[in-house]
């Protein structure tokens, strides 16, 4: 253990409206999975904001586009929730809820000092970073992941990057 956590920022672009039919599925899954991730071991904290803590009323991209954001004791940890839970056959059915993004990513991983809590706007500004420059140690993915910092850490991003 170090004195890291691992933030996890995801954006979907919706292909319908929240109320639309077309993405009920989604919809109805979203209080499941999160109470699935809330009881997941290494979950230190999930942004849980809007009349229905999930989320879904934060929009720090563009109006369509959603976000998860997270905060993990590990990258194990996260890749557990994410592909070895429940929640991988949510994630399967993500083509029939969101188009794509138009970035070059859509999740993006970087290590914080443990008690704090990253922001929407830093998970865009490294989302934008990675599509941009690649994996770095200020941001990555499972395919490309960095270890935690063991020292000064990850540098901040600028916020219109």
């Amino acid at each position: 253990m170090t004195g890291y956590h691992l933030a996890h920022f995801n954006a979907a672009r919706l292909r319908a409206p929240l109320d639309d039919p077309a993405i009920a599925g989604f919809v109805a899954g979203l209080g499941p999975i999160n109470a699935l991730a809330d009881r997941s071991p290494g979950l230190v904290w999930r942004l849980a904001e809007g009349p229905a803590g999930d989320a879904t009323t934060v929009r720090p991209a563009e109006p369509d586009v959603i976000v998860t954001l997270s905060v993990w004791e590990s990258l194990e940890a996260l890749r557990a929730f994410t592909y070895q839970s429940e929640h991988l056959d949510y994630l399967r059915q993500r083509r029939d809820w969101f188009v794509p993004l138009g970035y070059r990513a859509s999740l993006v991983l970087w290590w914080i000092p443990a008690g704090t809590l990253p922001t929407p706007e830093e998970g865009v500004a490294r989302l934008r970073a990675l599509g941009a420059n690649g994996p770095s140690p200020d941001a990555f993915t499972f395919r490309a992941p960095f270890p935690a910092p063991t020292d000064a850490g990850p540098s901040p991003l600028p916020l219109h990057a």
